[in-house]
């Protein structure tokens, strides 16, 4: 079982900090910002020595050029082929392409593309690249879908809001520390209860919506103390949030129709918010009522209450529950395919380790399961939850890949697709294999390279930089998974497809605990 306790000394120390956080920011080993090393300031490109190129590619016609692009992207070849074959024919991991959504939704989709482990960082630098507006790529959904406000994954850290705003976030985590481990307890405890009453019955059972229901209650019960089944929100949680993201984000995504029919209705306009309306506003006032500590701390900050719902309404849904659903399905899947040796193995760690420590699965026990820790940074590296990185270059810049340089001009717009970059051959032995031992000891030296969060795992969200205030929260929550998959179970065994958000996994068996 789960100790009721656990601290954030980096977010304390963010939270505390009024003014310049440089001075604080924190190093992470594999842990979940538990520890007390020095950190080091992300450091830029190193100078240059490589040739200077021009960046290989054109963006075709106007109108003609995007819409091309975009049928090869989401139809005529998929996301990987699209980037594989342009890094083939351009023999560059840098090149210049449009990205959806383009006409009519995006006014411009002329983007410079970053593919390798070396060149795709300069996205996180931020005394480099502009974060406004940037969040889901070459276009923002409407302000309607957030309550009119524009929210903090879409604020660049020089806006005066930014700060404020994600200090809010670290008094949110902060907040509910002593909640979090038994809480995800419970919950998933209930998930994995439902999941074996669904083989029973039935021969097989679909991972995708416990995990959504389980998911969704940590978050609410771990972060604001409030059980939605015991408030007029009850189970509808997951849906309504489904149903708000997918209104905001299905420019950029197919829903598997035939794109006779898909592209004119959802990547040629946008989707009207108002469709959306009605379930944002039921999701808001389940927030209004559960946050009532957070948003009297909001005033405090000079947040009014309505825009710091909107804010942690959107940090919880969107960006913490959305990272579960789609991490621990990948987690899920990788870990299935890794077979009986791998799950004994960390069956033998995680059960060891935890009666070493008196029965209880906590924070310092967890510290002592490195194939456990490598194995959830693993997934992270091979499937990660956000795939893609944009910014916007504030001055002429030179970006480096491992081959060449490459100048890129104020106002460009950099574009980065992550499953690349973190299976870079010139980074990673086996880089499209999931080693689930890859982070252990000597390769620990790899984390900077796992760049899922919007920064590399081994630096930590600052309140001046963009990287995800809930980064160690969804890590931490991912080690919980899978040290409670193992404590009570010996080996599963699953059948996979994919899903429009990652993996759909279906378990075929559950063998309960021998040892």
């Amino acid at each position: 079982m789960a100790s009721p306790s656990l601290t954030f000394p980096s977010l304390q120390q963010q939270f505390l900090t009024p003014t310049n956080t440089k001075s604080s920011k924190r190093k992470l080993p594999i842990s979940a910002s538990v520890s007390g090393k020095e950190s080091v300031v992300p450091a830029s490109q190193s100078p240059v020595t490589l040739p200077i190129k021009k960046i290989p590619g054109d963006y075709g016609l106007p109108i003609i050029g995007p819409i091309k692009d975009r049928l090869d992207y989401f139809y005529n070849q998929g996301k990987d082929e699209f980037f594989r074959s342009r890094v083939q024919k351009y023999q560059s991991t840098v090149f210049r392409a449009n990205m959806p959504p383009g006409p009519f939704i995006a006014s411009n989709s002329k983007v410079i593309i970053l593919l390798d482990g070396k060149s795709f960082p300069v996205l996180f630098d931020v005394s480099k690249v502009e974060k406004k507006d940037v969040f889901t790529g070459t276009f923002m959904p409407s302000t309607d879908f957030t309550g009119g406000y524009r929210i903090l994954s879409y604020l660049d850290p020089s806006e005066p809001s930014h700060t404020k705003l994600k200090r809010l976030l670290f008094f949110l985590l902060m907040n509910s520390r002593d909640r979090v481990l038994p809480e995800f307890h419970s919950c998933f405890t209930d998930l994995f209860d439902s999941l074996e009453s669904e083989l029973a019955a039935n021969g097989k059972a679909s991972f995708a919506g416990p995990n959504d229901q389980a998911s969704f209650n940590f978050c609410a019960r771990a972060l604001f103390g409030t059980k939605p089944a015991d408030t007029k929100l009850g189970t509808e949680g997951p849906g309504l949030i489904t149903k708000w993201v997918l209104f905001q984000l299905a420019p950029i995504l197919t829903l598997g129709l035939p794109k006779i029919i898909e592209e004119p209705l959802i990547h040629t306009f946008p989707l009207p918010p108002f469709l959306a309306k009605s379930s944002y506003k039921k999701l808001y006032d389940f927030f209004y009522d559960a946050a009532t500590d957070v948003l009297d701390e909001a005033e405090k900050m000079g947040i009014s209450r309505e825009e710091a719902c909107h804010n942690l309404l959107f940090a919880t849904c969107f960006n913490s529950f959305g990272g579960m659903k789609i991490i621990f399905p990948a987690i899920l899947k990788w870990v299935g395919r890794g077979g009986a040796k791998l799950h004994t193995q960390l069956a033998q760690e995680i059960r060891s380790v935890v009666k070493s420590n008196g029965g209880q699965l906590t924070m310092a026990a967890m510290e002592q399961m490195p194939l456990m820790k490598s194995t959830v940074y693993e997934a992270f590296r091979i499937e990660p939850p956000v795939a893609l990185q944009y910014g916007k270059a504030k001055q002429d810049l030179v970006i480096q890949s491992h081959d060449a340089a490459y100048q890129v001009k104020e106002g460009e717009m950099l574009f980065g697709y992550q499953p690349f970059a973190t299976k870079d051959p010139k980074i990673f032995d086996r880089p499209e294999e999931f080693v689930a031992e890859r982070f252990v000891g000597e390769g620990e030296k790899l984390l900077k390279h796992v760049l899922w969060s919007n920064g590399p795992e081994t630096e930590s969200p600052t309140l001046d930089n963009k990287q995800c205030a809930g980064k160690d929260f969804v890590v931490l929550a991912a080690r919980l998974f899978v040290a409670d998959l193992f404590l009570r179970y010996d080996s599963f065994d699953i059948e996979v497809t994919s899903s429009l958000l990652g993996s759909a996994v279906t378990l075929t068996s559950l063998k309960r605990a021998t040892f």
